[in-house]
């Protein structure tokens, strides 16, 4: 079987999520040390024992949902998995950073901090009140574009995430989103969910943090990493640390085409993927793309137990 490994996105944070992969591995534990240090602050008490409303805060939980990642990527390999085994790598959103370090292309700390920056721009970008985001259910890409087309009006309100399965979040300003809210049943939709976040990611709103990115990402060594990584913004995959670096940039304001990424990888004969890290967000959504790809969280220990028992 050909197997992806895949890494989740805002939305998945939960407290107490690492905890036992904590516990249980000392690979674990020293990839939840390196965060805090490089971080300079106990990002790890907050994710084991502190407040969601605090967790869910974008600038913490895009690092401290890359450290659940990346333990429970370590606490994997001790186990004698190598990252090289599987074809291709992905990530949702912030999850591309996640997979850009278990595939080498940036280290820990890099991305822990990177990711902090990333958090902290996307926050500042947008006053708070002045965007939001629904998610638009039962309507396909170009239905969701023709809605955000015929209420723009000056305004902004673009695709954010093609999830898969009907579902496509859109983002941008709060008027913009709840006249497509309100539009969207007429337009066909099965429903319109205003999604409670922070500011309105993934959309043009979000250029005073792509930015920051830009400026940030010039002082980082991007390696190539050690399997092809599928980037959100393309689709397709690269192992080209330039590309890497440009991709990074335009995936603040751009697209997420979760999707097509899935698409991509079962078009290349992936059929297994590992959602390594907190939740299974990606793993539901897999099936609904694509039946031919089976999917698995792995992000507690015996997720791990019964990942590596399935692959001997």
């Amino acid at each position: 079987m050909s197997l992806a490994i895949i890494f989740p996105g805002q939305g998945s944070q939960a407290i107490g999520m690492g905890k036992a992969l904590h516990d249980a591995y000392p690979e674990s534990r020293e990839v939840f040390r390196e965060v805090d240090d490089a971080l300079g602050e106990k990002l790890s008490a907050l994710m084991f024992d502190g407040s969601i409303e605090e967790l869910t805060r974008t600038a913490n939980a895009q690092p401290a949902l890359m450290a659940v990642s990346m333990a429970a990527l370590r606490a994997l390999e001790s186990e004698g998995f190598n990252v090289s085994d599987a074809g291709y790598a992905a990530g949702h959103s912030l999850g591309e950073y996640s997979a850009l370090a278990a595939t080498g292309s940036l280290g820990l700390s890099e991305t822990a901090r990177l990711l902090r920056i990333r958090g902290t721009a996307m926050q500042d970008a947008v006053p708070e009140g002045e965007g939001a985001m629904a998610a638009i259910l039962g309507l396909d890409l170009d239905a969701v574009q023709a809605l955000c087309d015929e209420i723009r009006e000056g305004s902004v309100c673009e695709p954010a995430n093609d999830n898969g399965g009907g579902q496509i979040v859109i983002s941008g300003t709060a008027a913009a989103v709840a006249r497509a809210v309100e539009l969207a049943g007429a337009r066909g939709a099965k429903r319109a969910i205003p999604l409670s976040v922070s500011a309105p990611f993934h959309c043009s709103l979000m250029q005073p943090a792509a930015d920051r990115m830009a400026e940030a990402l010039k002082h980082v060594t991007i390696s190539q990493p050690v399997i092809p990584v599928i980037t959100n913004v393309t689709a397709d995959a690269t192992r080209d640390p330039d590309a890497i670096r440009t991709r990074l940039v335009e995936q603040v304001t751009g697209s997420v085409r979760w999707r097509e990424t899935m698409m991509f990888a079962a078009g290349e004969g992936v059929t297994d993927l590992a959602e390594i890290g907190s939740g299974k967000v990606l793993s539901g959504l897999a099936r609904r793309i694509d039946k031919r790809l089976g999917a698995r969280p792995v992000g507690t220990p015996e997720d791990i137990a019964a990942f590596l028992k399935e692959r001997s």
